[in-house]
């Protein structure tokens, strides 16, 4: 299976060869990762030398903290890569981009309110899962439209939570 592994911007191909090889780039690893006492950390051997690391999701990213660093990653498979540069147009003013659960769990606050003018990086959600809250952002300026979550809602992974339409020239004084 082919991979594109986006860590911190830049990006790498991914080629699962078996369950314990994978390719990273031109160089084939031998890897075992499991995850230890049910908790977000990991066990990682690569190449016969051991790593532990901590991985949870965030925000569509997979954060891992190995040897002292984060990292911010996003895996795709080649199709969802495609689709999300298409995707990517819903920054066009007037397009409308709908904000999705990442994963299953509480909406603990949903501070905004339908026609809510929001800045990018606002707070929208704070989503609990596995008793961690997760902060779901605007991903660019704009008015919240569709807000169909309400504070104590149980929530599905890739439930739409609410809508953002970015502003059109008309909008700006």
């Amino acid at each position: 299976m082919n991979y594109i592994a986006e860590v911190d911007g830049l990006e790498f191909p991914v080629e699962i060869l078996d369950e314990h090889h994978i390719r990273f780039g031109e160089e084939i690893l031998a890897v075992d990762f499991t995850a230890v006492s049910g908790q977000p950390l990991y066990s990682l051997i690569v190449n016969g030398e051991s790593f532990e690391g901590y991985v949870y999701q965030d925000e569509g990213k997979w954060q891992v903290l190995l040897l002292g660093q984060s990292y911010s990653i996003i895996i795709e498979d080649e199709r969802e890569k495609r689709l999300r540069s298409a995707d990517a147009s819903y920054k066009t003013p007037g397009n409308e981009f709908s904000l999705k659960a990442p994963m299953p769990g509480l909406a603990a606050l949903v501070p905004v309110f339908e026609g809510q003018i929001v800045e990018k990086g606002q707070i929208l959600i704070i989503l609990e899962s596995m008793k961690m809250q997760n902060e779901l952002r605007a991903p660019f300026a704009g008015a919240v439209t569709r807000l169909k979550v309400k504070t104590g809602e149980i929530v599905q992974q890739k439930q739409i939570l609410l809508s953002l339409v970015a502003p059109t020239s008309n909008d700006i004084p």
